[in-house]
This record gives C-alpha cells, sequence and structure tokens, in this order.
C-alpha cells in the first residue's frame, strides 16, 4: 500500500540533494531495478523502501535525511518506477525484493543499515529483518502493514468504505453485482484483462480508492492518477495481495518477532490512519523489547502530513546523533 502524495511540507524536509550514483542493476534474466545514492558517501547507510508494492521511489524521499550524515539508497522495486520492465510481475515476489535488498546491501558494502519504509515499505522492511536480523542496524517504520487478511478486508470489503462511503460507492461501481462478492478477486481479474480500456479503467479506480483514504485532509475525492503509474501500482499490488504477499502464514511478521527483538525501532503512525490502521502498529510495538511508538495525533496514512514529517525528521536526527559509526560532515 502506499502511494506518495504531493508533499506540501516541503519546507519542512532537508534541502533537495542530487545523486551522486545512479543506475540499473539486473537482478534477474527478467528485471533490472534502479538505484541510487545520495547524500554523504561515509554517512550512515539508510535503505529506503517505498510503498505499494509498485509505487516507486522519488527524489523527496531523500529529504527526509540529513545529507551530511547520511548514505542514502534509494531504489524502485521490481516493475515499479523506472525498473524495468515496466509494471512485469514475473519473478515479482516478496522473497525476490528481499534478495535485492541484500544484494544492494552487500554490493556497496554498506555494514549494517538503517532500513526505512512506510506502508508496504514498513512490511518488507519487517521481512527483510527477519530474514537478515545482523544486516540492521535500525527499524523506522511509518503507517505499519502487516500483510494480513484482516488487514486487505478492512480495505477490500468495506471497513473503510463505511468512513469513506462516496469513495467506496466509486470503487465498487465498475463491478456487477455478480464480481461485488469478491472485489480484490473481481479486481485482479479486470487489471490483468486482455482488453486494454477494462484493464486501464480498473488500474485508476484501485489506485483512486488507495489515493482517497491516504490524507487526514481527504474529502472523499482524489486526483486521477498517472496512467503508467496507476498501470505498475495496480498490478503489482493486486499481485501481491492476492498471493497474500507471498507469505508462508497470515501471522508471519508477527511470529517470528523473535528474530528482531535486538534492533532499535521506531514506528510512526497517524492516528486516523484510514489505510493501515493503528492497532496494527500498536501490538508491534508491544510485540518488541526496542520499539518505540510514535502516534501522530492528527495524521492519516500519507507520507507527507505534517506531523508524520516532523516525527520521521526527529527519529532520523536521532538515530544520527546517537549512531556510533564515524562519518565526514
Amino acid at each position: 500500500m502506499d502511494k506518495t502524495r504531493p508533499h506540501h511540507n516541503a519546507l519542512r524536509l532537508h534541502p533537495p540533494v542530487s545523486p551522486f550514483d545512479q543506475g540499473w542493476i539486473d537482478v534477474s534474466p527478467v528485471h533490472s531495478i534502479y538505484v541510487e545514492q545520495s547524500g554523504n558517501p561515509n554517512g550512515i547507510p539508510v535503505i529506503v523502501l517505498h510503498g505499494g508494492p509498485g509505487g516507486g521511489a522519488n527524489g523527496t524521499m531523500r529529504r527526509y535525511f540529513d545529507p551530511k550524515h547520511y548514505r542514502i539508497i534509494l531504489f524502485d522495486q521490481r516493475g515499479a518506477g523506472r525498473s524495468r520492465p515496466h509494471a512485469e510481475i514475473d519473478e515479482n515476489t516478496t522473497w525476490d525484493l528481499v534478495s535485492d535488498i541484500e544484494m544492494i546491501r552487500t554490493r556497496f558494502d554498506l555494514g549494517p543499515s538503517v532500513v526505512f519504509g512506510g506502508s508496504w515499505g514498513a512490511t518488507l522492511a519487517l521481512i527483510y529483518a527477519q530474514a537478515y536480523p545482523d544486516a540492521v542496524s535500525h527499524l523506522v517504520l511509518r503507517g505499519v502493514f502487516t500483510m494480513t487478511q484482516a488487514e486487505l478486508d478492512w480495505f477490500y470489503t468495506g471497513g473503510a468504505g463505511r468512513f469513506f462511503p462516496e469513495a467506496w460507492a466509486r470503487f465498487t461501481s465498475i463491478l456487477t453485482p455478480e464480481e461485488q462478492g469478491d472485489i480484490m478477486q473481481a479486481y485482479h481479474s479486470r487489471i490483468f484483462s486482455d482488453d486494454p480500456a477494462i484493464a486501464n479503467r480498473a488500474a485508476t479506480e484501485w489506485t483512486m480508492w488507495e489515493n482517497t483514504l491516504s490524507s487526514i485532509e481527504s474529502m472523499g475525492q482524489s486526483h486521477v492518477p498517472n496512467a503508467q503509474f496507476a498501470k505498475a501500482f495496480a498490478r503489482i499490488e493486486a499481485h501481491y495481495f492476492k498471493n497474500m504477499g507471498f507469505l508462508r502464514d497470515d501471522q508471519a511478521i508477527m511470529n517470528n518477532l523473535d528474530k528482531i527483538q535486538h534492533i532499535p525501532t521506531h514506528i510512526v503512525q497517524g492516528r486516523y490512519d484510514m489505510v493501515c490502521p493503528p492497532h496494527t502498529a500498536y501490538a508491534l510495538s508491544k510485540g518488541l523489547a526496542r520499539a518505540h511508538l510514535h502516534m501522530v495525533r492528527l495524521a492519516g496514512h500519507a507520507m507527507s502530513e505534517t506531523g508524520i514529517v516532523t516525527e520521521l525528521l526527529a527519529v532520523m536526527q536521532q538515530i544520527a546523533l546517537n549512531h556510533p559509526k564515524p562519518h565526514n560532515i
């Protein structure tokens, strides 16, 4: 989950910074992923995981990290953003992405790194940390999503729709009465239709539904997304959600918290997050000995909301001040 929204809090962020290294890395016979580095080459490594799945990274994400102190690694996950081929779901699973993160970390000789992710990015960060617990120095998670059936049901069977009935009515209006018995399956079938008109309409509506609920300021409406973005976002997200994130069981993340008890974890959660409701973040914080939950009073899901921006910047400043790794400033 989580399409990155335009930043109305850009002035609160660190100044824009350009990559000092960028390009594509072949990670399979099918996929080449876009990877970039910015900030201080000798700084604290932070690997940034975008949402979706399928959302893609953007330059504004660099600005959550002080470029004097951090070596900032952004990449577009398989099929997303600038990665190639666009919107491809073949050889695109959670475990492929975990492998890609570890490849990036070892290729750049990063050592233990801060792993920073929101929404689906938080899901992926937790799964990566459980697979490679010694590779992670800190976890910074926003809008926690743990890929359970209950979370998907909240979003796709009408729970969230009770708060946004007009948006829910639009989202379900393209489906027949028969299809509305299994909305996720119906949308998956339409998104992957051989008819471009059906596929494009479904991808647009799927993306708009999530966009509508992302901000506390939403009035039940969303801008029409870029068609190319919507295609990747909807195809990859529907592919992952239909397959329950390719996890081994519904509580896979929560059942493996013992593997990451040693990792300092900051959880930034909007109190009024309609995409990823706060009870999941709360449960996660209670299950981790070194977790600190930052519940943001007047905020929803979007990374760009004022309270979320403030808390994320403060967390990253705190890690920089306390981090033992020497770095040039």
